[in-house]
C-alpha cells in the first residue's frame, strides 16, 4: 500500500537536514556576507593560553582553522554552493539520459548490446582521474589569474561532470525500457494498436518515475564522492586559488565550498583534525541523509526496505537453489 513520502519519519529526517543546511546557508550570506568571524588567541588572565587553530569550544563548536576562521562559518558558506550543485549535476545525469535511454530500449533494440558492450569499457577507466585531466585546465587557477568568470567555471564543471556519466545512466535506463517493453500491460497496449510515442508517454515514463528518483538519489550521492576525491587533489569546485608569490601559501577554496575545505587541510590530519575531518562530517551527514530519503521513499511508495532488499541479495545465499538429482539421460550420455 503506497503512503505519503512526507509521513515518512527517515524521509523526513533526511530532508529536514538538507532543508536546515541550505536555509541556513543563504541565511548566513544574507545576514553577514562572505564574512567569517575569526579568533586568532585564547587568553586567560591576560596570557594567551592557545592560539590559532584553535580547538573546539562551546562558541566555536568545530573550532578554527590555521588564520583563525570559525569552521562552522565556512562550512555554513559553502553548504549551498556544495548540495545546489550536487543537486544540479545529478538532474542533468537523469534528464539527459532518458530520452537517450528511451530511443536505446525502444527503436534501437537490436544495437543495444553492442551499445552495452562499449559502454561496459567506461566502468573500467577511473572516474575521478578522467575528470580531474579534463577539470584542470579549467579549475587550476594559471599565472595570470582566471580567465573566465566564476559562474563559467561552476557551468563547464557542471557540464562535465554530467556529460561523463550520461552513456553509461543511458544503457541503464535502455535496459529497463526493454524489460518494460515485456509486460502483459505494453504487450495488450501494442496489440490494441497503441503507438510507440503513446506507449512511451503512457506506459513507460510512469511506470519508471519511480526508478528515476532512485536514480537520482543515486547519482547525487556519487557526485558528492568526485567532489570529495577532486578536493584531495586539489581541483575545488569553482576554482582553485593558486599563489605563485615567492613564499606561497596551499591552494585553497575560492567559494568555501566543502570539497575545497577538505584538500587545502587535510595536511593538519594530524596536528589539527577537527579541520578536515568538520568537511567531512558534513559531506558525510549529507550522503546519509540523501541515503534516508531514499529509503523512506522506497519504504512509502513500495512497502519495503530498499538497503535491506540490497544486503539480503549481496550477502545471502541464492534463492532457490535446488540439490541437483542425475536423471537416466546423464548416464545414456556417460556410456555412449
Amino acid at each position: 500500500m503506497k503512503k505519503s513520502v512526507w509521513k515518512n519519519p527517515l524521509f523526513l529526517i533526511g530532508f529536514s537536514f538538507i532543508s536546515i543546511m541550505l536555509i541556513a546557508s543563504f541565511s548566513y550570506s544574507f545576514v553577514w556576507g562572505n564574512e567569517v568571524r575569526k579568533l586568532y588567541f585564547i587568553s586567560e588572565n591576560g596570557f594567551p593560553i592557545e592560539a590559532a587553530p584553535i580547538s573546539p569550544k562551546w562558541d566555536y563548536p568545530f573550532g578554527t582553522d590555521a588564520l583563525g576562521l570559525d569552521m562552522l562559518g565556512k562550512i555554513l558558506l559553502g553548504a549551498k554552493y556544495t548540495l545546489l550543485t550536487a543537486f544540479v549535476i545529478a538532474f542533468l545525469r537523469v534528464f539527459l539520459a532518458i530520452p537517450f535511454g528511451l530511443i536505446l530500449g525502444t527503436y534501437l533494440v537490436k544495437y543495444k548490446k553492442y551499445f552495452n558492450g562499449l559502454i561496459d569499457s567506461f566502468h573500467y577507466i577511473p572516474l575521478t582521474i578522467l575528470t580531474y585531466f579534463l577539470l584542470k585546465p579549467i579549475l587550476w587557477e594559471p599565472f595570470g589569474g582566471f580567465p573566465n568568470s566564476i559562474i563559467e567555471r561552476f557551468v563547464l564543471e557542471i557540464l562535465v561532470l554530467s556529460l561523463l556519466i550520461v552513456p553509461i545512466i543511458s544503457a541503464l535506463l535502455g535496459n529497463e525500457v526493454s524489460l518494460l517493453y515485456k509486460q502483459e500491460y505494453i504487450l495488450s497496449a501494442k496489440t490494441l494498436g497503441a503507438s510507440k510515442w503513446r506507449i512511451i508517454v503512457k506506459h513507460i515514463l510512469p511506470g519508471m518515475k519511480e526508478k528515476l528518483i532512485i536514480l537520482f538519489g543515486q547519482q547525487l550521492m556519487q557526485t558528492l564522492i568526485i567532489f570529495i576525491h577532486l578536493g584531495l587533489l586539489t581541483l575545488f569546485l569553482g576554482g582553485t586559488n593558486v599563489d605563485y608569490q615567492l613564499v606561497n601559501d596551499p591552494p585553497r577554496s575560492i567559494t568555501n565550498e566543502w570539497s575545497g575545505l577538505i584538500g587545502d587541510s587535510f595536511r593538519y590530519l594530524q596536528g589539527a583534525p577537527w579541520i578536515p575531518l568538520t568537511p567531512i562530517l558534513f559531506f558525510t551527514l549529507s550522503m546519509l541523509s540523501v541515503a534516508l530519503m531514499m529509503e523512506g521513499f522506497i519504504q512509502a511508495k513500495r512497502g519495503y526496505s530498499y538497503y535491506m532488499k540490497k544486503f539480503k541479495k549481496a550477502y545471502s545465499p541464492a534463492d532457490n537453489q535446488k540439490e541437483y538429482i542425475p536423471d537416466k539421460s546423464d548416464f545414456n550420455r556417460a556410456e555412449m
